[in-house]
């Protein structure tokens, strides 16, 4: 079986600046009583000024508020931010609630995926009973242009937003089928604008066919993609009935997350 593997991990990059925010944020968070700029700074063993200035830009966030006291709160901006976790953690939920409801889909592997760039990330996945051959697993990360939740999610971008992305440099390819020519890839795009439906067509891993879809919210941004994978006869004989099945899965998902909006 062959796993799909994310990249050798890097060594960690250290930011004193944004180390020192965080500190800041942890001290507020874990102290019962709001704190002033002297006090977040002895606590820390930080200099005065420097903690001043970390504090004023978290200000200028909404990251933490100050009270008439000059003491520091947490800020509302955190909010906007546990929203968004909550709302990925909640459609993978919602994702293995409802395939269930859609019988032809569960002969197959389904993945959920993110975009984070020019990358998709795996969420989560329901397995075939019956092996591909290959395994997906969850933070593994592949390059969006060649993934079909990755054009599904892709496809959500209008064209200019897609040469700033891509017209430097593509992916390096993963097969001889890896879209390598922006024009090519945007066709592709085009086409998913009109359907609903991507395809790589082996494109990320040799023999391996996938059809996506993708969730957008109110906005029309990407929560997620959807693709279900396959063997290239599978997938001469499957592609329609799954492409409803899937498209309706997004539309059930979009309903239970109150979702007005799906591409």
């Amino acid at each position: 079986m062959t796993t799909l593997k994310s990249s050798d991990p890097k060594p960690p990059v250290s930011v004193p600046a944004i180390d020192r925010m965080c500190l800041i944020l942890d001290l507020i968070t874990d102290t019962n009583f709001p704190l002033t700029s002297a006090e977040i700074a002895e606590k820390l063993e930080l200099p005065r000024s420097s903690t001043h200035n970390l504090l004023q830009s978290l200000l200028s966030k909404h990251l933490v508020f100050k009270d008439r006291d000059n003491r520091f709160h947490l800020g509302s901006y955190l909010l906007y931010w546990a929203g968004k976790y909550e709302k990925q953690h909640s459609i993978i939920d919602v994702f293995h609630d409802l395939i269930v409801n859609h019988p032809i889909l569960l002969q197959h592997t389904v993945t959920l995926s993110k975009i984070d760039g020019k990358e998709v990330v795996f969420l989560a996945c329901h397995e075939s009973p019956a092996p591909l051959g290959f395994t997906f697993r969850s933070g593994v990360r592949v390059p969006a242009p060649f993934s079909a939740t990755g054009k599904a999610m892709l496809s959500t971008y209008d064209d200019e937003t897609i040469t700033q992305l891509f017209s430097q440099q593509m992916p390096k390819a993963y097969t001889s089928r890896s879209v390598q020519q922006l024009n090519i890839l945007i066709d592709e795009l085009d086409e998913v604008r009109k359907t609903g439906i991507s395809l790589d067509d082996g494109q990320l891993r040799e023999g391996m066919y996938c059809l996506g879809t993708c969730v957008v919210d109110n906005d029309g941004n990407p929560l997620a993609g959807m693709a279900i994978s396959f063997v290239k006869e599978e997938y001469e004989l499957h592609r329609e009935a799954v492409s409803q099945a899937l498209l309706s899965l997004a539309h059930d998902i979009s309903s239970r997350l109150g979702v007005l909006k799906l591409k």
